[in-house]
């Protein structure tokens, strides 16, 4: 099972609003097949790691482990519990049942009423680790919600700064951090900063120190402060952007109408509506402390260096201990994940 959700892990970033799932086919305590969900709108893990199998004739006396329950409708592709039914599998290990409304059990029922053996629960904490994003996105109806700064040892996110500084940001965190952010941008559905970091530090948003797809870029700017010229305006890539002003922009560019009464829950719920299983938000700090403030975040990834500003724009808090700390060079990342969430996950 741990090698599905090694497998599973390689499709991060590329399946879209679909779950992470690989699949590992064994026959006499040998791995003969094994496969993952690459791409939305692709084969599934069940399917890739049946085709992978040299000699279909041992497939009924193989037990299929699969990360997640196979599905038993037709959606992209057709049902998998209908092709392991096909070449004659009898027995199916998986960690997790799938929670999304079409699936849910009735891909368990299915195989079981097919006369297959299935076992869940397998590493069941660890399935629903892997799958996190999707899990949340299913069951709270709003995407995944990773917070991301860095800050100084003595607790600042920046410098104050006038809008079009010519300095530029100042950088905090060390060349290996930003590979890292870049990777995760690459891991995530959307990425996303407030009006004044755009401002401020006209970022573009994209993967460029990483491999991988780059995010829907989102930005709330109620007002219509942003210029034209603005990176994130350019058009490149796919863009989100919460206005109250009426605007045209030119390539990849949509509106979402947002008065004043418009709050951080209702983002959420038109992220949903558009299949935006994961965020990254970046800041400012006045965004991340709204994240903070509203409970509506899920992981917390802080940068803390050794350099000291002794003024300017606070780093946002969390009064806890980190579920998870590591050194990256001369930078301290702690990883802090919301109780209430998952709680309530």
């Amino acid at each position: 099972m741990r090698r599905c959700f090694e497998l599973a892990g390689k499709g991060l970033g590329m399946t879209k609003a679909n779950p992470l799932v690989g699949a590992v086919i064994v026959h006499n305590d040998r791995i003969i097949g094994e496969g993952y969900h690459h791409e939305f709108g692709g084969p599934h893990a069940e399917v890739n790691a049946i085709r992978s199998v040299r000699d279909p004739s041992l497939l009924p006396d193989s037990t299929l482990y699969c990360c997640l329950e196979p599905c038993s409708h037709h959606g992209k592709t057709p049902p998998c519990t209908l092709l392991i039914q096909q070449k004659g599998m009898r027995r199916v290990v998986i960690s997790i049942r799938d929670p999304f409304p079409s699936v849910n059990g009735k891909g368990i029922k299915h195989m079981q009423e097919a006369g297959i053996e299935v076992e869940e629960g397998c590493l069941e904490d660890e399935g629903r680790y892997l799958n996190r994003r999707f899990l949340h996105y299913v069951n709270h109806r709003r995407p995944y919600v990773i917070l991301k700064w860095a800050q100084t040892a003595d607790g600042f996110i920046d410098l104050e700064r006038e809008p079009g500084d010519q300095e530029g940001p100042r950088w905090i965190s060390n060349q290996i951090s930003r590979t890292l952010v870049h990777k995760w941008r690459s891991e995530e559905s959307a990425i996303m900063v407030g009006t004044n970091t755009v401002l401020s530090d006209n970022p573009s948003l994209n993967v460029r120190r990483w491999s991988g797809d780059n995010p829907v870029r989102i930005t709330l700017d109620r007002n219509g402060r942003l210029p034209n010229s603005a990176n994130i305006l350019d058009g490149s890539q796919e863009t989100i952007v919460f206005t109250g002003v009426n605007r045209t922009y030119k390539g990849k560019i949509q509106l979402v109408h947002a008065d004043p009464s418009y709050e951080m829950v209702d983002v959420m719920e038109e992220l949903f509506d558009r299949q935006i299983v994961s965020v990254l938000v970046e800041g400012g700090a006045k965004l991340l402390k709204a994240f903070l403030e509203s409970g509506l975040w899920d992981e917390a990834r802080v940068f803390t260096a050794r350099m000291q500003f002794s003024q300017g724009v606070k780093a946002p808090e969390i009064n806890e201990k980190p579920d998870e700390s590591m050194t990256l060079g001369d930078t301290r990342l702690d990883i802090y994940r919301n109780k209430l969430t998952e709680l309530h996950g």
